[in-house]
């Protein structure tokens, strides 16, 4: 690849030299890879910083959001950086940014993945994502293996650490001929313990819509002896596991939407006992299943003139007030609370004489934007993503094993976080491995093979992203 010869500024006489140096420029900016990163949200930050820190001259890093600031605040006015204002609805833009690129990286809603991902077979270019891989996107399987092309999906933390750890103990458990009883999967996005300064113990360091909605309108399917187990909305704040991890503590784990797919996924299918959950300090779910009792968290209905309604106002329209005790005891009286929950939903300020702040919506989100505003983090935050795996098994004379294996990691600030690390740096490690022809696979995949999870995993070692194995007998 030829040598990158910076620009410079010449004087008027030097005109013809000028243009030749911008031609070589232009030249070396053509044979230079593109790197097109699509969305500059919260997650974006640490994806961005590793690709334009290994560029050396390999690749240049796009950056583009409806907010070009936004794109422009995550390269730093690096060399190797540029950012663009791109409203993704827009298929014109959008497929021209794409056709000029060599891989997209989608930091977007999940939502617009799909549609990405067509324009990326459509062109010929390989696409990672974060994100869950839907419907949509395994019909676009067969056709991204006939353009040559590479659709990564379920990259990022939860999905995407999560999957390759595990893999990774799964298969060398399998390769010793043992027989799996067991595997549960918790992870959290949590606030660090220094950061830590309120009753809720906890900070939004992602999509707060996701916080909101965690569960919302299904019921969550888990595998236990070898019997399907159903848990509703509306007890699952209340059915949680324990987790003590050494040197931070407790935690509340409840289960997730699925984990049933993840037999044929992992290739389980004959395992008695599987789940995938999700992690909170210890006392977060009792106080979040309150709002969950109440309503508060309900998306299926638009509130009457919400504008010029207050929380207290809303709080007691949910709990029928025919008493002269104050809100908060009759709160804590219909929902048999405790003074510890009582004093959690009065911090958030869902008793308060303040107005929802939103002109239109739903319970859940008026929720979000209270919580957006108490939750939020301050200048110099850090936050904890932690993850916790427990294997059990039987070995191949007869002995019942059990192997824990706990990740916990810490994010710089309120930017560089450990959510945006652990989402990051997965999506940018494999982007490199493509665009250095390490590697090579088509169609639809998630992160469970092999030649995925080991270089990734070697990689994101380097950047204190390890995980604690401890194995015991039963």
């Amino acid at each position: 690849m030829a040598k990158v010869v910076p620009k410079k500024i010449y004087s008027h006489r030097n005109r013809y030299f000028c243009r030749v140096f911008d031609l070589i420029s232009k030249a070396n900016e053509q044979d230079m890879k593109k790197i097109l990163v699509l969305g500059a949200g919260r997650s974006s930050a640490h994806v961005i910083r590793y690709l334009l820190e290994n560029s050396e001259g390999r690749w240049e890093v796009w950056v583009a959001d409806v907010e070009k600031s936004a794109s422009e605040s995550k390269i730093y006015n690096h060399e190797y950086g540029k950012a663009f204002a791109l409203d993704s609805h827009n298929e014109e833009l959008r497929r021209e940014l794409i056709s000029k690129s060599d891989i997209v990286i989608s930091m977007l809603p999940a939502s617009m993945h799909p549609l990405i991902a067509t324009d990326c077979v459509i062109l010929k270019k390989h696409l990672i994502t974060p994100s869950y891989v839907s419907d949509e996107m395994w019909q676009l399987d067969q056709a991204a293996k006939e353009a040559g092309v590479l659709l990564l999906n379920e990259m990022g933390v939860d999905p995407g650490i999560d999957h390759m750890s595990a893999k990774k103990i799964l298969d060398e458990i399998h390769k010793k001929g043992a027989k799996l009883l067991s595997f549960e999967s918790y992870t959290g996005g949590l606030i660090a313990p220094e950061s830590d300064n309120n009753p809720w113990n906890y900070k939004v360091t992602w999509n707060p819509r996701n916080v909101v909605l965690a569960g919302y309108g299904g019921t969550a399917r888990y595998q236990k002896d070898g019997s399907p187990r159903y848990i509703p909305y509306h007890r699952l704040f209340k059915e949680v596991e324990r987790i003590q991890l050494e040197g931070f503590g407790g935690f509340d784990g409840y289960v997730n939407r699925d984990s049933l797919k993840y037999k044929k996924i992992y290739n389980l299918e004959e395992i008695p006992t599987l789940l995938r959950g999700t992690l909170r300090r210890e006392g977060f779910c009792e106080a979040w299943d309150a709002l969950v009792q109440m309503g508060l968290t309900d998306d299926s209905f638009s509130l009457e003139n919400p504008s010029s309604m207050t929380w207290s106002r809303l709080t007691s329209s949910f709990l029928d007030l025919n008493s002269q005790e104050s809100l908060p005891e009759v709160c804590a009286r219909k929902l048999q609370l405790s003074a510890e929950v009582v004093e959690k939903l009065d911090w958030l300020g869902i008793f308060d004489d303040l107005p929802l702040g939103i002109e239109q919506g739903s319970p859940a989100v008026a929720l979000q934007k209270l919580i957006e505003q108490k939750w939020k983090l301050d200048e110099g935050d850090k936050d904890m993503i932690v993850m916790w795996h427990r294997f059990r098994y039987q070995t191949t004379t007869g002995q019942t094993k059990e192997l824990t294996s706990a990740m916990v990691c810490l994010g710089e600030d309120e930017v560089y976080t450990a959510m945006s690390k652990t989402v990051g740096l997965p999506i940018a490690i494999a982007a490199k491995l493509i665009l250095l022809g390490q590697l090579i696979l088509k169609g639809v995949q998630l992160p469970l093979l092999p030649e995925i999870y080991e270089p990734v995993l070697e990689e994101l070692a380097k950047f204190d992203i390890v995980f604690d194995d401890k194995e015991s007998n039963l």
